[in-house]
C-alpha cells in the first residue's frame, strides 16, 4: 500500500464520522473492514458516498443476476490488472454457478469481442455478452454499436443501465485500488491474487 492504512478500529474525531464508520461496519458486516474501507477512511465524506454508491450497485441492482454482475467486475479486474479485486469477486462469480472454464475465459488476457464464438467453454450466451460489454467498456470507454445491439437483445433497458453502472463503478474501484496498490496483490498478478 502506497498509503498507511487508517487505524482499525477507525478513531472517528466527530459524531457525523462515527456515523460514517458505523454505516460502512454495517455494510460490510458480519466481515470486518476491508483495506479497502482502511484506505478510503482517510477521507470520511468520500468513505460514505463511495459506501452508499457501492452499496446499491452490490445490493440493490436486483434486475442482474449474481452471476452476471460478479462476471462483469471480475472482467473489470483482469483488464485493469486490480488483482485485489479479483481476488474478492472471481470467488463471489463462482459461487453464483460459473464454472473453471467460464472463470478461464474471463480472466483470459487480450481484449474479448462479442462476435467471436471460439473460446467461450464454460460461459452461457448472456455471460458472454456481459463479459464482453464489461471488456469493451473498460478498454475502450465506447462500446461498438453491434456490441450493443447483442446486449439490447439479451436485456431490458434496466438490465443494461445496472450492468453498465456495475462495470463504470468496478472501473472506478479498480483504479484507485491500483493507484495506491490497496491491499498489495494488484502487482502480483491473478495466481497471487488468492
Amino acid at each position: 500500500m502506497r498509503l498507511p492504512y487508517t487505524p482499525n478500529p477507525p478513531q472517528p474525531t466527530t459524531p457525523e464520522e462515527e456515523a460514517i464508520v458505523a454505516r460502512i461496519a454495517a455494510r460490510r458486516a458480519p466481515r470486518p473492514l476491508q483495506p479497502l474501507d482502511l484506505t478510503l477512511l482517510h477521507s470520511p465524506p468520500v468513505a460514505d458516498g463511495w459506501n452508499s454508491f457501492l452499496g446499491a450497485i452490490r445490493t440493490k441492482t436486483d434486475s442482474v443476476p449474481a452471476d452476471l454482475r460478479e462476471l462483469a467486475i471480475s472482467r473489470v479486474a483482469v483488464v485493469n490488472g486490480a488483482w485485489y479485486e479479483w481476488a474478492h469477486h472471481a470467488p463471489l462469480a463462482v459461487e453464483a454457478g460459473v464454472g473453471e472454464d467460464g472463470m478461464g475465459v474471463v480472466k483470459r488476457e487480450g481484449e474479448l469481442v462479442l462476435g467471436l464464438k471460439e473460446g467461450v467453454e464454460g460461459l452461457n450466451e448472456k455471460q458472454w455478452a456481459v463479459v464482453c460489454y464489461a471488456d469493451e467498456m473498460t478498454r475502450n470507454v465506447k462500446v461498438r454499436d453491434e456490441t450493443f445491439a447483442r446486449m439490447r437483445e439479451l436485456f431490458g433497458e434496466r438490465e443494461i443501465v445496472e450492468i453498465t453502472a456495475t462495470v463504470a463503478a468496478y472501473n472506478c474501484v479498480s483504479r484507485f485500488l491500483v493507484a495506491l496498490d490497496v491491499g498489495e496483490k494488484n502487482a502480483l498478478g491473478p495466481d497471487a491474487a488468492h
